[in-house]
């Protein structure tokens, strides 16, 4: 039994089976035997086609605080791995060593020692072998987490630039607004002058205007801490960014999600979390190892002029090799309780794992239905404005001749308003979406 324990402390890592795959996507574009490019396969720059976008982005990888500490994350690993690479080799340690001695007025006796000792481990049963295949996968989890970061920070940077373009476009509908709405009290103005228009009328359009001017105000904070807030992300002081409009963004025309299983090598956390349980597989592999006999080699080289109670001048070499042994005995019950523990440990990095494939397969679900949905509602909303906006020439054509009322005109103004902003809204949502979904299929690596 203790032999067949001892081969599984040689095993790599194996995915593990029977993990919830195959059914992660609701619903696919494309065929589940063939494996074809997705949107999640695009680099970024192909990905987000406004240059100025794109020029935020670049500016942002090479400035964030947070992919930079993630930099430096991965740069420690590496050091970690170097060193557990170098465990297997002897270690070397130059000692030199001098003495003066002189007693009742005798002539000083002069004695040294130049060794060179050296001490070498013997990986008989795997400690370092998996010691240094958990740095390994550490080194991967870094590489992994930094390519979370970068991820988000990608989709960020985008939903923050999205949000913008449509503060701007609603502050715009918003000044239209204002100027349609001033000329209308100033016309009504004229004809309560002549007798055709009433005082209350004019009081409810005057009241109507300052709640659009507060509005309006609203939205230029929001702007304003829009702007201060993407500024922060990309590692610059707060400025006025430069940018298009939400009406000119594009995006690839075919929304492929690809199969499932690209998600267990795409997805930077889910990666991240198979490299965890990666690490506690060769924990439990080193609290095996514990179990066998550790064997070192040390030996020692050098010149002296001091052998046993003879001090000569000049000196000569000295040689000296040891091998020794140890078992552990009376500390089974510990080791027992350590391997234990990593099994436990072992088991819940699995569920983990198998967590955030199930989060991962609800990411991209929403995100796909998410898109579907906002364009659904950006072609009705669409229509809805066509429609009102020939209700609002109708009704100022009824009002102008008298046959409407002020009240039918504020009615179909109000109406045109809130259906151009939810155009606005479905444009940032669907927008929005389609970053989303590039994010959870692990778009922004390249």
């Amino acid at each position: 039994m203790a032999l067949l324990n001892s081969c599984h402390i040689y095993r790599n890592y194996r995915r593990p089976e029977g993990l919830p795959v195959d059914s992660l996507f609701r619903e696919t574009n494309n065929s589940r035997t063939e494996d074809t490019l997705t949107l999640g396969d695009l680099p970024w720059q192909e990905m987000f086609q406004d240059t100025l976008l794109r020029e935020l982005i670049r500016y942002g990888l090479e400035n964030n605080t947070d992919i930079q500490t993630a930099l430096l994350r991965v740069d420690q690993a590496k050091a970690q791995l170097k060193a557990a690479r170098l465990s297997f080799l002897p270690s070397l340690t130059l000692s030199p060593q001098g003495t003066l001695t002189r007693t009742d007025g005798n002539k000083a006796v002069k004695t040294y020692e130049l060794p060179v000792q050296a001490s070498w481990e013997i990986d008989l049963f795997g400690s370092l072998r998996n010691a240094k295949k958990g740095t390994q996968t550490t080194l991967l989890q870094q590489e992994a987490y930094q390519q979370a970061v970068r991820s988000e920070l990608i989709a960020t940077i985008a939903n923050d630039y999205y949000s913008l373009l449509m503060l701007d476009e609603q502050l715009e509908i918003s000044r239209a607004t204002l100027e349609i709405w001033k000329e209308q009290i100033r016309t009504m103005e004229s004809k309560f002058k002549v007798g055709e228009e009433t005082e209350n009328a004019i009081a409810q359009a005057r009241a109507s205007l300052y709640e659009l001017e507060a509005t309006h105000n609203d939205l230029q904070r929001q702007q304003r801490e829009a702007e201060n807030t993407l500024c922060t992300l990309l590692g610059m002081t707060s400025r006025t960014i430069r940018r298009g409009t939400l009406e000119q963004q594009k995006f690839p025309g075919q929304l492929n999600i690809g199969l499932p299983l690209r998600l267990l090598s795409k997805r930077p956390d889910v990666i991240q979390a198979e490299m965890a349980l990666a690490s506690a597989y060769y924990m439990t592999n080193q609290a095996r190892s514990a179990f066998y006999p550790n064997l070192t080699l040390t030996g020692s080289a050098g010149w002296t002029n001091s052998l046993g109670q003879v001090v000569t001048n000049p000196g000569g070499w000295i040689l000296s090799a040891v091998a020794s042994l140890s078992q552990p005995i009376f500390n089974r019950g510990k080791l027992i309780s350590n391997l234990r523990v990593s099994k436990d440990d072992e088991q819940i990095a699995l569920l983990a794992y198998k967590q955030a494939l199930l989060d991962a397969g609800q990411e991209v679900n929403d995100a796909l239905y998410a898109t579907k949905s906002a364009q659904k509602s950006l072609d009705t909303h669409q229509k809805q404005c066509t429609a009102l906006e020939r209700a609002v020439q109708t009704s100022e054509a009824l009002y102008r001749t008298g046959n409407a009322t002020y009240l039918d005109l504020l009615t179909a103004r109000q109406s045109l308003l809130s259906a151009r902003l939810n155009v606005v809204s479905d444009r940032f949502t669907h927008c929005q979406s389609v970053i989303n979904l590039y994010n959870a299929l692990g778009g922004g690596y390249k």
